[in-house]
């Protein structure tokens, strides 16, 4: 079918690549620098011609792709002993979604107005799962039957959902059937909670057990077909929205204290999906693989948009190590993506091509052609080389992408540049967080300087530069001027839910949302984000240290997995714990040791983390780090420690988006890290 197009936007036969970002005459002022706004399009806001202004719009503008059109899709479930996955994907049409949306929608309505449900001041809806079809019929039903969703990330503790639910006030939770006996034996800490809805189909036996088990502590647990049923029913019409609804409490995850409820409404949300919208290139019959939690914006704008259009949108297993797999089946045309994964497609890629003989020697020679390439023209196609080295890389994720995106954490320019060269699409960078609705800046096609920027504003907000007196940031800096990076338009968050204090902190009198994050302005208009502002901790020597900027700077080595960085104001100097990619580590260990070290061979590699000669070629790879970065000599790991020890969401080390909680960190790590100070500082007759 062919994808409804009623509100793309295609970039201008020539893109004004040296105006992507244009300062607003008249903006500047002391202390700051003026006003930027996207170079082609402007400032987006929903009184702008043809603009998507509530979900209710997007969604009927996606169902003029016809109900007979495949919409939401996932790999049926062949065999659970062991797991296997039928070799195609399964897909609810357009016109099944639709009625499921609407049974969905009339059964919460029906509940609420009767009691069963509701009593806040607000009429929130919980859903805890992981990515799959039913988690995007709820989310829709909510939005298009006027409630408001609460979305938990499916790999929270039980102590964050216990907080979210209360403070939000939830009665009712759409979940997956792991999550429910959490749910009931928390009941005593959520007397709120009425009802529990299972998004997998009860068997009679499991059917008997929960909704027993539910009874005896005053919660209604059923699985998704009884819930319909009910909507079914007493159907009614979707209800008509406004902009200024609000239709989500969308929850940051803290790392210091609890999550913050962002409040967006109809409008911030559509608006963001309009303003991702300009630029986007899917084809007829294109495909969005969704395997990024839901619970997060920046996944939630990226269905949205593909909902717009009318593609369908094909979910993973539930199994990251399923994902390549995934994607083999679907053939996806746009790929979200974060950091993490696309540094293993690449590290996959490097180690399979670059080898001895012929087949390295063409690898290498192909590199080098297209980088040459994309570099002086943006372009990023080559006849020869694609057909004869690269599509092997290409059929990995599908072989018919056409955009790939990164977010949530910054990725190596290095990194980028070959995924623009390997996979043949677009493959752009952007920067947002929850309280933008995960839209602010993004990097143009085509441009070939564009890697190691953020790009320029989107369209639906405009963008300037604070001073930070206590880093040495000003908007008068030259070359370029830097500073806090604060950013406003009608897709900006007005306030947190119940919680004054930080939202005083984050949005201005005018409407500017402070990021938190330190950025520069180029030539062109481009962001380039190189600090934070918060995080900074003070050496014993006075110097200031940015502990996030020193992080994701020796991240972008390929063979750190995870990286930790800590410091303590009685002493002089940083330490850190790196948690090392298995096959790099694997390779060095093989060649110092001289035996063969394969990256399963954990109990060697457990080994290998020890030895103080493979410690030191860490510390070397770190420092070539650390000089490409422009890291100051304070600012540089002095000791390291290894680990095959993960930082995970599970030990409580990482959020759901897989930031780092100092604190507990440094207490997962806190024997070997005091070691490491108890040796003297560097230098002073002290060990390595």
């Amino acid at each position: 079918m062919p994808l409804v197009r009623d509100h793309i936007e295609p970039y201008p036969p020539t893109i004004p690549f040296t105006k992507q970002g244009v300062e607003v005459p008249g903006t500047k002022k002391p202390g700051q620098t003026g006003h930027y706004r996207n170079g082609i399009w402007g400032l987006l806001t929903r009184d702008t011609p043809n603009a998507l202004t509530t979900i209710t719009e997007i969604y009927e503008c996606g169902m003029r792709a016809g109900k007979d059109a495949e919409f939401l899709g996932r790999r049926p479930l062949i065999s659970k002993d062991p797991v296997k996955y039928a070799p195609y994907y399964e897909w609810q049409t357009w016109g099944q979604v639709d009625h499921r949306r609407r049974c969905v929608g009339s059964a919460l309505c029906l509940l609420f107005k009767k009691g069963k449900l509701g009593g806040g001041e607000i009429e929130t809806v919980g859903i805890w799962a992981m990515n799959r079809p039913e988690w995007q019929i709820v989310d829709l039903a909510i939005a298009t039957y006027g409630k408001v969703d609460v979305t938990i990330y499916d790999t929270l503790g039980k102590d964050a959902v216990e907080y979210i639910i209360n403070h939000s006030h939830v009665t009712s939770v759409f979940t997956s059937i792991d999550h429910i006996p959490t749910l009931l034996k928390l009941q005593s800490k959520i007397p709120m909670l009425k009802a529990i809805v299972s998004m997998d189909d009860f068997t009679e036996e499991t059917r008997g057990i929960l909704t027993q088990w539910g009874w005896s502590v005053g919660i209604h647990v059923m699985d998704m077909k009884e819930f319909e049923a009910i909507g079914e029913a007493h159907l009614i019409e979707p209800i008509p929205a406004t902009p200024d609804q609000l239709v989500s409490i969308c929850y940051t995850s803290g790392t210091t204290s609890h999550p913050k409820g962002a409040m967006l409404t109809h409008g911030m949300l559509a608006l963001s999906v309009q303003a991702n919208l300009y630029g986007l290139n899917l084809p007829d019959e294109g495909s969005t693989m969704s395997y990024l939690p839901l619970a997060h914006i920046y996944e939630r704008i990226t269905e949205l948009a593909t909902i717009s259009t009318g593609a369908k949108i094909g979910y993973f297993s539930g199994d990251p190590l399923r994902l390549i797999e995934d994607c083999q089946i679907l053939k996806p045309s746009l790929f979200p993506s974060v950091p993490r994964v696309l540094n293993r497609v690449y590290q996959a890629a490097m180690l399979a091509g670059d080898v001895p003989g012929l087949k390295g020697t063409l690898f290498r020679k192909a590199i080098q052609a297209k980088m040459d390439k994309l570099h002086a023209t943006g372009d990023n196609t080559h006849l020869f080389w694609d057909k004869l080295v690269f599509r092997k890389i290409q059929a990995v994720l599908g072989g018919k992408l056409v955009m790939v995106t990164s977010g949530s954490a910054p990725i190596h320019a290095e990194v980028l540049d070959f995924l623009k060269i390997a996979l043949s699409c677009d493959v752009l960078e952007g920067y947002g967080m929850t309280e933008n609705c995960g839209t602010c800046t993004k990097c143009w096609p085509f441009d070939p300087s564009a890697s190691g920027t953020v790009g320029p504003p989107q369209s639906v907000n405009e963008i300037k530069l604070v001073d930070v007196p206590g880093m040495n940031y000003t908007s008068e800096d030259k070359p370029r001027p830097r500073g806090e990076l604060c950013a406003r338009g009608d897709n900006i968050m007005r306030t947190y839910y119940k919680d004054e204090k930080n939202t005083q902190e984050a949005v201005d009198e005018e409407g500017w949302l402070h990021t938190g994050d330190v950025g520069e302005i180029d030539e062109f208009g481009r962001i380039r984000i190189i600090d934070r502002v918060k995080n900074i901790m003070k050496l014993a020597q006075g110097e200031y240290v940015a502990v996030e900027k020193i992080e994701n700077t020796y991240s972008s080595s390929a063979a750190v997995a995870q990286l930790f960085v800590h410091g303590d104001s009685l002493q002089s100097y940083l330490l850190g714990v790196v948690i090392p990619d298995p096959v790099h580590l694997s390779a060095i260990a093989s060649r110092i040791s001289g035996d063969k070290v394969t990256p399963e061979d954990v109990k060697s590699l457990a080994e290998a983390c020890k030895n103080p000669a493979i410690v030191k070629e860490f510390m070397s790879i770190l420092s070539k780090e650390a000089k490409k970065g422009g890291l100051k000599g304070f600012e540089t790991l002095k000791r390291i420690h290894l680990s095959l020890d993960p930082f995970s969401v599970e030990d409580g080390t990482l959020t759901p988006t897989f930031k780092i909680k100092r604190k507990d960190a440094y207490k997962k790590f806190k024997d070997e890290l005091d070691a490491l100070y108890s040796l003297g500082e560097p230098g002073a007759g002290s060990k390595l």
